[in-house]
């Protein structure tokens, strides 16, 4: 069985996939800009690639590239992730 719960992008661990549900209102104006400018939209699908050796920053894939962020400007990404039970 399967659940649905909702994570920060910088919570997920490698391997997880999830969608994106919304960017942070507390995002700084210039971050909002730029997460939105890679395409990271709501109903984007992501999927964790890996963490760099000291946990930042984070590799994803997502629109069939990879990009990475810091793990505090991952943090306004709200994701929903399904979870097997």
């Amino acid at each position: 069985m399967k659940s649905i719960i909702t994570k920060r992008l910088s919570e997920m661990r490698p391997g997880e996939k999830g969608k994106i549900l919304d960017i942070s209102g507390n995002a700084p104006p210039s971050l909002k800009r730029r997460i939105l400018d890679m395409g990271l939209v709501r109903g984007t699908s992501v999927k964790v690639v890996r963490d760099a050796p000291l946990r930042d920053p984070v590799e994803f894939e997502a629109l069939g590239y990879n990009l990475s962020l810091r793990r505090d400007e991952a943090a306004f990404i709200i994701v929903r992730v399904e979870v097997e039970e």
